[in-house]
């Protein structure tokens, strides 16, 4: 059989009454963009989270910019982030005018090693950026330590952690502000593209919301960028939302059988959770010896899988002017070659899970 490592057209037939009816409204009423849909969901949004204030978007890589242009980051500042994530999350600060500093990251987590942070603060730093990376928290004690020490913002990129904890506290409300991502396949994902902001910084979301909207409507106080969430998105949101707890356990309860047959696989490492931590599972990664092998052989097997990510940000030619190297960045220069995303939604099937699992065990290294 095969197996999908997603498929995000069960989760629209289980919600379909829900999804056309939203739809239908948005039509009917013409609320295409911003409107009582989008008003909506910052306030459903903001509630479930636990902050005072949404700010809508167009997409989590334009939540991440604005953030850094609402700190007034920009040329001649450097801001720390993680050598491990997608590239939205070191882009934008070059886009802000500043200069990305990456870190190294943890063994064990992929998130960024705290530990290695301090030796890389400047009098030119300004933020640091962490990524809740697949789902699991960065270790943010440490980090707002040294950005309470040396005075820096603290931005999360959560867009693949809604709803994860750190020692109980949803990530998102820790930092001075966190950015996420509503992009279809996150584990709350709109039918296009869509994110926000989240921050109790009242003035911080005032200038957000109105950067956000070519400087403001009428009058504009300041040049900005149209980065606005469609009203289709954010009703579509609205629907899935209520769901959202639940699809976290059922990601959760797949990951708990993943670990159960498959920890003592030989050649594999499963994913670990901090005991401080909760895991939202975006993504199951582990780590295997003959990871490009291991790949095929499930590919032969018809178990769909994923590379996030081939190579670490600092290696990319787009950061060739850094002049990295492989001993910058031992730990996500390794992962490079091991990590291996496999299979993991809501309303996967008990078959296919067995299946992912099976298919694992028969490989030989």
């Amino acid at each position: 059989m095969k197996v999908p490592f997603a498929d995000l057209s069960r989760q629209y037939v289980a919600l379909k009454a829900q999804i056309d009816a939203a739809i239908a409204e948005v039509i009917r009423d013409s609320s295409f963009i911003r409107g009582p849909h989008v008003d909506l969901f910052e306030k459903k949004f903001a509630e479930l989270i636990g902050v005072s204030n949404c700010v809508s978007c167009a997409n989590g890589t334009d939540a991440i910019y604005i953030v850094l242009k609402g700190l007034g980051i920009g040329l001649g500042d450097e801001v720390i982030t993680t050598a491990h994530s997608w590239i939205s999350t070191s882009e934008t600060i070059t886009q802000a005018g500043a200069r990305v500093v990456f870190v190294d990251t943890e063994p064990d987590t992929f998130c960024i090693d705290p530990k290695q942070i301090e030796k890389k603060i400047t009098k030119k730093t300004k933020a640091i950026i962490p990524v809740h990376l697949y789902g699991h928290p960065a270790d943010m004690d440490p980090i707002l330590d040294l950005a309470e020490k040396y005075g820096l913002k603290v931005i999360e990129d959560c867009a693949q952690a809604h709803l994860a904890k750190y020692k109980s506290k949803i990530v998102g409300t820790l930092g001075d502000a966190a950015t996420f991502s509503f992009y279809p396949g996150k584990n709350l994902g709109a039918m296009g593209d869509a994110g926000c902001i989240v921050t109790n910084d009242f003035a911080l979301a005032d200038f957000c919301a109105t950067y956000a909207r070519h400087g403001g409507k009428n009058e504009h106080v300041m040049e900005g960028i149209n980065s606005r969430m469609d009203g289709l998105q954010a009703a579509i949101l609205n629907a899935k939302m209520d769901f959202l707890h639940t699809w976290t356990e059922e990601r959760k309860s797949i990951a708990q059988h993943y670990n159960q047959e498959l920890s003592k696989t030989p050649g594999l490492i499963c994913p670990i959770v901090r005991p401080d931590c909760s895991h939202v599972y975006h993504l199951y990664v582990i780590q295997h010896e003959k990871r490009d092998d291991l790949r095929e052989h499930l590919h032969q097997h018809g178990v769909s899988t994923v590379l996030n990510y081939p190579k670490a940000l600092p290696f990319y030619r787009a950061y060739s002017y850094l002049k990295h190297s492989s001993s910058d960045f031992p730990t996500a220069h390794n992962h490079q070659t091991k990590i291996l995303s496999i299979p993991i939604f809501p309303f996967m099937k008990e078959n296919e899970i067995k299946t992912v699992i099976n298919t694992i065990k028969s490989f030989s290294i």
